[in-house]
């Protein structure tokens, strides 16, 4: 299918580092997010990344910003944990019109699969405007598991990625038709909301 029967999409993505944004080390986090948002969606995206310090003031700022210049999805990763320099979570519900806990509870849910101190992770989901914004973890590969879910070694989904309800979650707020490659995250919706081809 060409690129053109999809919808344009605006995406911004959030990489929340003291170090990687002073340049201590190189951030892992935006390409792993654009790694992961160009092999699952098939929308033309236009990506605004964004490398910031754990500033309460300039993560709700650059999340304003990023909703003010149409990004209908925003990812952050980073600065969700409960270390004295995480506050990700508290920036991103004070520019929330809508929270929806269900992202959260789902992140938790999958990475405890994994590793007990995924309930040490404080990660939200908000709706501002037209845009729905999500705290993803930090690491490159609990942000792939997180989105993407478990499948078992055949391939079968075994727990829900957090990005199959994302497409029908940008529809009900307004934003354009998302469309995922299945073989990465099938998204979800009601055969009522499935645009006809």
């Amino acid at each position: 299918m060409s690129e053109m029967l999809h919808d344009p999409v605006k995406i911004g993505i959030v990489s929340i580092s003291d170090r990687a944004s002073s340049g201590v080390y190189e951030d892992k986090g935006l390409p792993a997010l654009q790694d992961w948002l160009t092999r699952a969606l098939l929308n033309p995206i236009t990506f605004e990344p964004r490398l910031i310090p754990d500033e309460q003031d300039t993560i709700s700022a650059t999340l304003i910003a990023l909703v003010n210049e149409g990004c209908s999805l925003v990812l952050t990763t980073g600065g969700t944990g409960p270390a004295l320099r995480d506050v990700t979570p508290e920036a991103t519900l004070a520019v929330a019109h809508k929270e929806m806990p269900g992202f959260g509870e789902q992140m938790r849910q999958i990475s405890l699969k994994f590793v007990p101190t995924a309930i040490l992770s404080r990660q939200v989901a908000v709706v501002r405007d037209q845009s729905l914004i999500i705290n993803l973890p930090g690491q490159p590969k609990a942000i792939a598991e997180t989105l993407e879910g478990l499948k078992d070694a055949t391939g079968v989904q075994r727990v829900p990625g957090i990005f199959a309800a994302v497409p029908y979650c940008v529809d009900l707020i307004g934003g354009p038709y998302l469309e995922t490659c299945d073989e990465v995250c099938k998204a979800f919706r009601p055969k009522s909301a499935v645009r006809a081809r």
